[in-house]
């Protein structure tokens, strides 16, 4: 890699920033109320209305007691089974299933169906996971990450593997860069790991800046073609 001096550094962001979408996928913290699982499969047995039960706050990691008993970090652990959890969600998914639910209570189960997709689809990514701590602690990681791409070093390699995709003749190559990507994922999951275990907010922050990076190469990997130009897109 070649060296990155500090006068680099506002070019080198003002280049990344042009190739980066300012649309994150950032998955909002749920502060809604919703039923639990246990509440509808009582509703299915004895057909009753359960709207006028208490419904209980849940966080995404709660609606996987199994998968995720210790629940979210410093707890729990930041890596996930992803097998176990994918196991889990799909038993949730049938349970709440809206044709398996009094009429009266389709409504509030196909609520709960979704809100059972969106707790699967941000846990069982590592960004989208990482941004959700980060944001049930009130940190807006998207917007930190715009304001705040302080490495040259990252925004030179990020440019760098740019160059590499676009210069790439042979799927050879690019699974080449696949795999040497997919250890940066690793890597990185590793310190936020460590860092949400430790409740290190700070660290887990600067971490999820550049997980985001390697996740975006990964895309433009994934979407490889020869010649095709290259834009790393969140």
């Amino acid at each position: 890699m070649r060296a990155a001096t500090p006068q680099t550094l506002g070019w080198l962001r003002a280049a990344v920033q042009r190739e980066l979408s300012a649309t994150a996928p950032v998955i909002c913290p749920s502060r809604r109320h919703f039923t639990s699982s246990t509440a509808l499969r009582s509703s299915q047995e004895d057909g009753s209305d359960t709207s006028s039960r208490p419904s209980m706050p849940q966080t995404h990691y709660h609606f996987f007691p199994k998968t995720l008993a210790s629940g979210p970090p410093p707890h729990g652990p930041f890596d996930i089974d992803l097998r176990a959890l994918r196991s889990e969600f799909l038993q949730l998914q049938a349970q709440a299933h809206p044709d398996r639910h009094a009429a009266t209570n389709k409504r509030r189960a196909e609520a709960l169906s979704a809100r059972i997709n969106e707790a699967y689809k941000t846990l069982q990514s590592p960004l989208l996971r990482a941004q959700y701590l980060l944001q049930q602690r009130g940190i807006d990681v998207a917007e930190d990450e715009r304001l705040k791409v302080e490495d040259p070093d990252l925004l030179m390699e990020v440019l760098e593997a740019r160059e590499m995709i676009e210069e790439a003749e042979t799927e050879e190559e690019v699974e080449a860069m696949k795999a040497d990507n997919a250890k940066k994922i690793e890597e990185s999951v590793g310190v936020l790991d460590k860092a949400f275990r430790d409740d290190d907010v700070e660290a887990a922050k600067e971490e999820a800046v550049r997980l985001r990076y390697w996740v975006n190469i990964k895309d433009s990997l994934d979407a490889w073609e020869k010649g095709k130009p290259v834009v790393l897109e969140h």
